[in-house]
Parts: structure tokens; sequence; C-alpha cells
């Protein structure tokens, strides 16, 4: 059988890497697949990926042995210029694709280097497709974040290829966006037949999109199942820290937990699968819910007194663009943050979001209006003096990286700033964010994973009074996901607020005790997870989509809305009658 994608006992070594990334590696994809490929942070998935277009072993060179061959091709004998008419590919850093000032120039640019007279109809046709119509003159930092990421794959797209690969797709998009890419590259797997390969740590995407899934991990590819199959293997995935959709753990525990609890329940039995999807869910627990109403939880009692660290008053922001004309940003901002708040600032791509949090820095001054940080005004004062009271933690952790070393940029200020016994200091939060083992490494040589522990480090080591995350959880999977929300979480601990703009909805979910949610860069409302996630309305005028626990706890009805899995499992047992002794699903 001809495979359109064969890999055959591939191995591959980076240039001073101290194990092979890929080993021994062999994979077959068929034509008209839509294949995920999951795993850990580190665990070779974008490296296989490299594979396809040449870029490894051409342009990425490194210890190299075995086979590739994609549409009969030999990789290692055909240029990645002779590649890129059968395999299109979208890195995860997109923003580095987009290589012309204007849309239709950009979509165009492949066509029209090699030579095709049509160059401009083949841009057209794939700005078309993504769904980027009337746009052809518009310069391309005037998109939002979404719009760009569309358009990165229109240039994929634009010399029409057989295989199209996107490096985590979702993961600098807000939830509408997110939906919006998954769904054109759903309608080019069906209705032109491309063979789709996504990098994905989003599970519930996984399982609504894709009909084969590839485990990869430490180098080896475990598996190739088809979707279903391959999502309810939790144990499995369990154990190697890959978490599938909400609503399989959920069904997954509270399964334990009956059995935990010696009762036989046809329901929960091993051999009935478990639901994968959203609408799977709704079918598979309304088979045994009680028409009992639930018990009502009863909710911890709110702090009102508050005492303020930043204050916003009729704050505006706007910036001149190329031709001279200025585009408002933030428009009337009025603010009070307090500590110990923990703020989650949501919204669109180009909702002002980081210009809203960059403010609080001093990098940016308001057009109009004041910026207050713990009773200094931001005009008054330079941003190295704000820089002790207000760490930012960048969405790209490549721009938190000055020196050669985990261990040098996390001591860099401490170090400039003469800080007593700063080497103490370091060595406490190196051993905090897991970083112990690779200080002696490049950060920016490190995986997305490590360099997000790194950023968030090097911020944890300025000892600020507030600390900004802008996307912390983006690019990372779910078990690293999890692991920097506890690692924010103990934030409290060292400082007096944490600001968290981001699209990761379960972090809002499972953290915040306030949401910001701005549109247009206006506050379209300020509250807590109550006061938004049961506003319909809000949500679907702010493109907000709720985590599918909490979607699943509304359609069966179930109240207090459950916002985490185990709030799910703790109600849902309550419907059944059934106690959590012994922490069973913890």
């Amino acid at each position: 059988m001809i495979h359109q994608i064969e890999i055959k006992n591939v191995t591959f070594q980076y240039p001073g890497g101290m194990q092979p990334v890929l080993n021994d590696v062999s994979l077959t994809v068929e034509k008209g697949e839509f294949v995920a490929i999951m795993g850990g942070n580190g665990s070779g998935k974008s490296t296989l990926c490299k594979l396809l277009n040449g870029l490894i072993p051409h342009y990425y060179v490194g210890d190299y042995s075995g086979s590739v061959r994609v549409n009969g091709l030999a990789t290692e004998e055909t240029s990645v210029a002779e590649l890129s008419h059968s395999v299109g590919y979208v890195y995860q850093d997109f923003d580095n694709q987009l290589v012309r000032a204007r849309v239709l120039e950009d979509a165009s640019f492949a066509p029209l280097n090699f030579g095709y007279a049509d160059y401009k109809e083949r841009g057209k046709k794939a700005l078309e497709q993504v769904g980027l119509v009337g746009r052809d003159d518009e310069f391309i930092w005037q998109l939002s974040g979404g719009q760009k990421h569309l358009l990165a794959l229109a240039g994929a797209i634009s010399l029409n290829p057989d295989i199209l690969i996107m490096d985590e797709p979702v993961a600098q998009l807000d939830p509408y966006h997110a939906k919006e890419v998954y769904d054109v590259l759903k309608m080019l797997n069906e209705t032109y037949g491309k063979t789709i390969i996504v990098i994905e740590h989003h599970t519930e995407f996984i399982a609504d999109y894709c009909d084969q899934v590839v485990l990869i991990n430490e180098g080896k590819v475990e598996w190739k199942k088809p979707t279903q199959d391959a999502l309810r293997l939790v144990d499995q995935l369990m154990t190697m820290q890959i978490y599938p959709p909400q609503v399989t753990q959920a069904a997954y525990k509270v399964g334990r937990l009956l059995r935990g609890n010696s009762v036989t329940n046809p329901l929960f039995e091993s051999t009935k699968p478990y639901p994968v999807t959203l609408s799977e869910a709704m079918e598979f627990f309304s088979e045994q819910q009680s028409e009992e109403e639930p018990t009502e939880i009863t909710q911890e009692p709110k702090v009102m007194e508050k005492e303020p660290i930043v204050e916003m008053e009729q704050v505006y922001f706007s910036y001149k663009t190329i031709t001279r004309s200025k585009k408002t940003i933030l428009k009337d901002i009025n603010l009070t943050l307090n500590r110990g708040d923990r703020i989650a600032l949501v919204g669109n791509n180009g909702a002002g979001k980081s210009s809203l949090m960059r403010l609080l820095t001093g990098l940016v001054k308001p057009e109009q209006g004041t910026v207050t940080v713990d009773g200094l005004n931001t005009n008054k004062f330079s941003p190295e003096k704000m820089a002790d009271l207000v760490t930012y933690i960048y969405q790209n952790p490549e721009e938190m990286f000055i020196e050669d070393s985990v261990r040098k940029d996390v001591e860099f200020f401490l170090k400039a700033r003469k800080v007593p016994g700063y080497k103490e200091r370091v060595d406490q939060v190196l051993e905090q964010f897991n970083l112990t083992d690779l200080e002696d490494r490049d950060s920016r040589l490190m995986s997305g994973g490590q360099q997000r522990r790194a950023s968030l480090a090097i911020g944890v080591a300025m000892n600020p009074k507030i600390i900004l995350l802008d996307e912390p959880t983006a690019n990372l999977d779910i078990a690293t996901r999890k692991h920097i929300t506890k690692l924010i979480t103990s934030l409290k601990n060292y400082v007096e607020a944490v600001f968290i703009a981001t699209h990761d909805m379960q972090l809002v979910a499972e953290w915040a005790n306030r949401i910001i949610v701005l549109k247009d860069g206006e506050v379209l409302h300020d509250g807590d997870r109550e006061s938004v996630f049961t506003n319909a309305a809000l949500l679907k005028l702010a493109g907000l989509h709720p985590p599918q626990i909490m979607e699943l706890s509304r359609g069966l009805q179930i109240e207090p809305i459950s916002y985490t899995v185990d709030d799910f499992v703790n109600s849902y047992s309550q419907i059944l009658g059934e106690e959590n002794k012994d922490g069973v699903y913890s």
C-alpha cells in the first residue's frame, strides 16, 4: 500500500543535544485524514512535523537517520522549495510568516516567488478559502491576532498543497477565533480533500474535529488510533499527564467514585465507552440523572473591604498608524484594582488587553486620564522606577531572555539592582519553577513549556508587588498548564495582585476571583465568574466560550454551575446519592 506520508525508523538529534529528540520513529498517514499529534512539551511533536516539509534535514542539521516519503518524494533528496508544493506549514509563531505589508501581497507571496503568472488569483482564492474577503489592501498590522493567523494559513495554502500542518492552531487565539480556524480546517479537509495535521493540546478540539490521533512520548510514537478510541484511554493518557476532554474526565472520575464505593451502576460499567464530546456527554449523563433537586452548595462569602493598589481614571490610549491616522485602542477606562485581586482580563484578539496591561508598567502613557500604581502616577515616573512595583511577563517568552543561560536570565534584574543575597533568591526561584536541572541551558533553545516556566521565574525573581501575565498558558500542554496554574496561584504568597490577560477559559474559571471583559477597547463587564459565565448575552457579545464542563452542567441543569471537573463530580455524585470517600477522584 502506498501511503501519502511514510516515516520509517527516523532518529534525529539536534547539535549539542544530550539525546535524540526523535528515536526510531515510524508513522504513516493516509490521504484525506485529519490527524492530531498529542504529547507533552518537548516530546518531539514539532520536530516530527518538520520532517515532512524537509526543514529536517535540509535546514535544521543534526544527527539524522531513517527515511521520510511525502507524496512519493524522498524528503532527504527533495528541496524544501519543491516540498512546499505538497506540504503547507503554519508555525506556532505564525506572525513570523507574514512577510509583506498588505494582505493580498502576503497571501500571494509564495506563488509570486515561484513565478506563477496567476499569483494574485491564487492569493485571492486562498483568502476566500480562509474567510478573509474584502481585506486585500489592508495592512497586516491592522488585523487582529485571529485574522493574522488566518492570513498565515492563506499563505500556506496559496500553492494548493495536498497536506497542511498547523502547529498549535488555537494557542494564541480567543475562543471565537479558535473555533473559526478549526472550521476552516474542517472545510479544507472535507471540501478540498486536504490532509490536515495539527499539533494540539486541547483535546476538546481534537474530539470535535479530528478523525485520527498520534501519541508521541519522549521522541517515540506510542500509537496512532481513531479519535474516539484514543481519547478514551484515560488511564494511559493521564499517566502521561495528557488530559482527555473534560466530559471524558468527568465520566471516568464518577466511575472511579462508584467503584470506590463498591456501587454497581450500568452507566459506568468499564465496557461502556466514555463520552468524548459535549453532545455525547449530555446523552451519557442524562441516562442516570435523577429528577431530584440537587443540593445547593453555599458560596463563600465575598470580602467587601478592599485596599486599592491600581487606579485608572478616564483612561484613553491610541497610536498613530503608518498613514498617520489615529487608532484608538482603549476608551474611557475606569478601574480600581485591589490588593488580593486575582484578575483575569478576557476578550477577543484586538480588544485592548495587552495595551491595558502595558499602561500599568509605564512603558506607554495614557493619551488622556491617569494611571496610578501604588500611589505613583505613571505619567511622572520612568518605566525603570515602575519596574520595582510591576513585572510584565510577555506572551512570547523569548522576549524575556537576554543572557545565554536560564540562571543568568533569572538573576539579571537582581544582579543589575545589586540586590543582597540574590544568588540564594535565584536558587529558590529555580527550584520553585522546576528549572534547577536546566539552569545552564540557553533559554531560547528550550521547549515551549520550559521557556514559559523560565519567563515566569524571571518575573517572580524581581519580587514585584504586581505581576502581569500575558497569555501565560499559551502553547502549553495541559499538564504544564495545570502546573503553571498552580504556580500562579502560589503567587498570592509573594505579590499583592496578579493580573492575567488570557483566552484560557479553564484558567479563568479555576483561578480568577475577578473577571474584566473587554471589547473594542471598552470594559463590557467587571465582576466575578458567576456574573460572567451565567450571562449568555455577555459571552456571545464578547466571543467567549465557557469551559466544556460548565456547558455540561448547565445543560444538565445542575446548580450551582460546575467550574471544574471535580466540581461536577461532587455535584453529580450528590445527584446519584453517593459520597466521595477518601478522595477517590482527586
